[in-house]
């Protein structure tokens, strides 16, 4: 369900008092947690899978049944995770560029936020008073 107009407003001015407040906190919660967290998700999944294909061949080269089972099943529970992570990470296109155009499309986008937040402490005050 879409959110209606007044309350996508109220959520952008949150979000900009949210920056204006603790920028370092604001950050932190942005895309860019999301991505490295996926990435070394999908790593640490990888690295499972191969120590469960090391416990099947193990329980193979021993004849023992079960080591094998557990590594079958450590496989596929790593191949899950990966599998599942890998969707979850971010497009290719929705990567932020590092080249200059990003960087000078970032300087024009913090002068319009310092802007935007000069005109909210404006109406902050004009209200207060």
């Amino acid at each position: 369900m879409p959110l209606s107009e007044h309350e996508q407003r109220m959520l952008e001015q949150m979000e900009r008092a949210l920056y204006a407040e603790d920028p370092k906190f604001a950050s932190a919660l942005e895309g860019s947690g999301l991505r490295t967290y996926t990435r070394r998700r999908v790593y640490q999944a990888v690295a499972g899978f191969l120590v469960g294909i090391a416990l099947l061949m193990a329980g193979m080269v021993a004849k023992q049944v079960w080591l094998s089972v557990v590594g079958f099943l450590v496989m596929l529970g790593c191949a899950v995770l990966a599998v599942t992570g890998w969707r979850k990470a971010p497009k290719p296109g929705e990567q932020q560029a590092a080249g200059p155009q990003a960087r000078r499309q970032g300087r024009q986008r913090r002068s319009m936020m310092d802007r935007i937040e000069q005109r909210w402490q404006r109406r902050r005050d004009e209200q207060g008073h």
